[in-house]
């Protein structure tokens, strides 16, 4: 294996993943709403989901430590091509909020299998065959790629959708078994050798790679501000990606059309590619990841705020669309950040602890502003979620004044200059005793 087909291999996968996820993105609260639910029940469901995925992150990210992150792949797809039916067994049978609070639990252990896993793959994979890029290149790369994915699946969800509602659940449990096979004969573990577990050796192996990867994460200053940032936006996010079918629809004057639901999918689609683009141009030259960071965070809550305060569906739409490609921007470069500095072997734990706090704010977000949105209407949503999400800002400044080398980027003209380049740590470890703030700010 070569650097290139480990990237090729990761962009097939993530891009057929990511296809069939999409097929729903652009519809889905519309069919919570159409199977009996109300604006405040779908984000009850939305925060069973997000609970699911709380409950489940590090469990699954050890299972990947241990077992092996094709095999976390493997229980991913086939975990949430089963979740997918029962949702629309689920909308057949006249099932309420708790039933599909219930199903939502299951869809979100099905993606904490894939979160840290896939990613923890690529990045052993790479190191074991010699890559000496810089990380940031490689997800802003794969970004863009399931971001062409999304586009052809919220393009074609929301035309399925136009005509029924289901079709998009049954295109992606079709697509999550091609992932199935695809994923099977072309992810291998490299760089990481699975150990091999017993029923009665699974706890014990749990606790002790859960608290060496509480040590690397929570207790390394770094990481603990960098997760807490992430949990405010991200949960604020999550409300903000469902919230916008029926809003934009009422806006638009029409809340039937669902291509349009589908269209504006694609266009975020789009959006977030041009901000995945941007992660190259930004990182050619030396500079610092926090930078990046908080200029996307900025412009995120200006342009979300703006959205509720809008009453125009254009100027609505637009503000929407720059705020998402800013989290194209940002996701790869935190994504390098962390693993700059997790060690491989508990490296996809680290990144579930990550998403295990992203999606804890999801689930206070998405309830506490889906009641807001049944009470005072969505527009109110966005405008006090941006403002909330600009709490973010103090910890990511705290974040810039510890020292760290995950936070420069060395700079294609660095690395071309005869420095050695810092893509992948070999062998990352971390000095997990307290850091002091900088004296000098210095992504």
């Amino acid at each position: 294996m070569t650097p290139r087909r480990v990237i090729r291999s990761y962009m097939i996968i993530a891009a057929i993943y990511t296809l069939s996820a999409s097929l729903i993105w652009g519809v889905n609260t519309l069919f919570l709403l159409d199977a009996g639910l109300t604006i405040a029940e779908v984000f009850i469901a939305n925060a069973a989901f997000t609970a699911g995925m709380v409950i489940f992150e590090i469990p699954t990210g050890v299972l990947a430590d241990t077992a092996g992150r094709r095999v976390s792949f493997l229980l991913s797809v086939l975990v949430l091509s089963a979740s997918t039916l029962a949702y629309l067994a689920a909308a057949e049978t006249g099932g309420g909020v708790l039933v599909f609070s219930l199903i939502s639990i299951f869809l979100g252990l099905g993606f904490t299998f894939y979160s840290g896993a896939v990613e923890a793959w690529l990045v052993d994979a790479l190191h074991a065959t010699g890559y000496q890029g810089e990380l940031d290149a490689v997800f802003s790369r794969g970004a863009m790629v399931t971001g062409a994915a999304m586009l052809i699946g919220s393009v074609g969800g929301g035309f399925l959708g136009n005509v029924d509602l289901a079709w998009p659940f049954i295109g992606r449990a079709v697509l999550l078994l091609l992932a199935f096979v695809v994923a099977y004969f072309t992810m291998h573990d490299l760089g990481y050798t699975p150990r091999s577990l017993t029923l009665a050796r699974i706890p014990a192996e749990m606790r002790a790679v859960a608290e060496v990867s509480i040590a690397y994460g929570w207790r390394q200053p770094n990481l603990r501000l960098l997760m807490l940032a992430g949990a405010i936006q991200s949960g604020f996010i999550m409300w903000a990606f469902y919230a916008w079918q029926p809003y934009f629809l009422q806006l638009f004057g029409d809340p039937n059309a669902v291509y349009i639901a589908g269209i504006i999918t694609a266009l975020l689609s789009l959006s977030t590619i041009g901000g995945n683009w941007l992660v190259e141009r930004l990182t050619q030259r030396r500079g610092r990841r926090t930078s990046i960071i908080i200029g996307s965070v900025i412009v995120f809550v200006v342009c979300m705020i703006g959205v509720g305060l809008t009453s125009s569906f254009y100027v609505a739409v637009a503000l929407f669309l720059v705020a998402m490609g800013t989290t194209g921007v940002s996701q790869p470069v935190r994504q390098s950040y962390i693993h700059h500095i997790a060690p491989s072997e508990q490296r996809a734990t680290i990144v579930s602890v990550d998403s295990m706090f992203a999606s804890g704010g999801g689930v206070v977000s998405q309830v506490a502003l889906g009641q807001l949105a049944e009470t005072g209407g969505i527009a109110q949503g966005y405008v006090i979620g941006g403002i909330f999400s600009a709490l973010s800002l103090p910890l990511l400044w705290l974040l810039r004044r510890l020292p760290s080398d995950a936070d420069t980027i060395v700079g294609r003209a660095s690395v071309q200059g005869g420095q050695a380049g810092q893509g992948i740590p070999a062998n990352s470890q971390v000095d997990c005793t307290p850091q002091h703030p900088a004296t000098e700010a210095g992504d």
